[in-house]
């Protein structure tokens, strides 16, 4: 099933899949790592659902860890189950909020949806950007590599090639030349798979530390703004605001329990994913076909490769993500008032927090709201 009705299944849609990758693996890896978790576990669960969205939505809608939970896991280490307590009581949230977010979407300007995903793009640029400023400039994880990346995306990607799945094979390629067969040495290893249910403490740690700070960026971007970004890709095939938060919210429900981290999906993913020629939902099938084998049976040798792997090519992919992502706010530059409320939404989740600016984005509509009222309640 297509836009038309048809799933895909090619070198292309599998190309385009890649795009988010960018933005997985540096997050899982993290988290496995600094939280002491099984990746095949991860890369099961998180395949799985890959799976399921891409029968549900057919349209290549990401699975991603969520960005706060992830960034407050990996710099404090959280345990399993304080990841557990966090996800699960994210998944109740946005079962609850699935009930009136389509109300809530109806009266939230488009213009700060725009800023939204003005903000985020560019967030994840100037974080991919510094990472590869932090690189050497030669090497075989170097400036001198990712330029050469970004410049093969450029010329290649408008075209009819899967150059992000050549893109990543190369990235093999430099792992092997900077470390040489060690990187590669094989070894089975299966999930063990537990069923973790959080102490009362950890309980309190998940909704105060992880939960709370989580809700309004999942609300934003991976409900709202993906929905928005949809209804842009595929305006006859849009996806409601109330379906994609049961999806967000039953994944988490489902497999955080049992060693799954809290995921959700992304408008950065979508355009990601979308830009380098995904269509169709048989490209995260695909996909998620894909992490479910190499979770089942490489889940530890995979997690010491994409240690190694190249990271400024990943940075690079994630400049991409960022630029599509940052790009479908162009709408929104037709008249003085959304120009306004895109820039005042951007400039303060750039320069404070995601929520926040969502916040000051809405008191700015408000506010030209009651300016506006006043001015035809006068006669002016």
């Amino acid at each position: 099933m297509d836009s038309q009705g048809k799933l895909k299944f090619n070198l292309a849609e599998f190309s385009g899949s890649l795009g988010d990758l960018g933005l997985f693996i540096p997050l899982v890896v993290a988290m496995a790592i600094n939280c002491q978790l099984d990746l095949g576990i991860i890369l099961i669960f998180a395949g799985l659902m890959n799976v399921v969205t891409g029968f549900m939505f057919n349209q290549p809608i990401p699975v991603q860890p969520m960005k706060a939970i992830a960034a407050i896991a990996i710099t404090e280490s959280l345990t399993k189950g304080d990841l557990a307590a966090g996800g699960i009581l994210m998944g109740l949230i946005i079962l609850l909020a699935s009930l009136f977010i389509d109300k809530i979407n109806t009266v939230i300007p488009k213009a700060i949806v725009r800023g939204i995903q003005l903000g985020l793009g560019l967030k994840l640029v100037s974080k991919a950007a510094t990472d590869i400023l932090k690189a050497s400039f030669f090497g075989w994880d170097s400036i001198f590599i990712a330029i050469i990346v970004i410049v093969v995306i450029i010329l290649f990607a408008e075209r009819r090639i899967p150059i992000l799945l050549y893109v990543f094979i190369f990235g093999f390629f430099c792992l092997w030349f900077k470390n040489g067969a060690a990187s590669f040495s094989f070894s089975l290893s299966y999930p063990n798979f537990t069923f973790i249910w959080p102490e009362i403490s950890q309980w309190q740690k998940g909704l105060l530390k992880l939960s709370l700070p989580q809700v309004p960026l999942t609300l934003l971007n991976s409900v709202i703004a993906v929905c928005a970004l949809s209804a842009e890709y595929y305006p006859k095939k849009a996806i409601s605001p109330s379906r994609m938060a049961r999806s967000v919210a039953l994944m988490n429900i489902l497999c955080v329990p049992f060693g799954g981290i809290p995921m959700c999906h992304g408008a950065g993913g979508l355009a990601a994913q979308y830009k380098f020629g995904a269509r169709t939902g048989g490209s995260v099938i695909m996909l998620g076909l894909a992490k479910i084998i190499i979770g089942l049976l490489f889940g530890g040798l995979f997690i010491n490769v994409l240690q190694m792997y190249p990271k400024v090519i990943l940075s690079a992919l994630l400049i991409f993500a960022g630029l599509e992502l940052a790009k479908s706010s162009k709408d929104s530059f037709g008249n003085m008032k959304d120009i306004f409320l895109v820039l005042l939404t951007t400039g303060f989740i750039l320069g404070v927090d995601t929520g926040i600016g969502f916040l000051v984005g809405c008191a700015g509509s408000i506010v030209i709201y009651c300016k506006e009222r006043l001015l035809l309640d006068t006669g002016e």
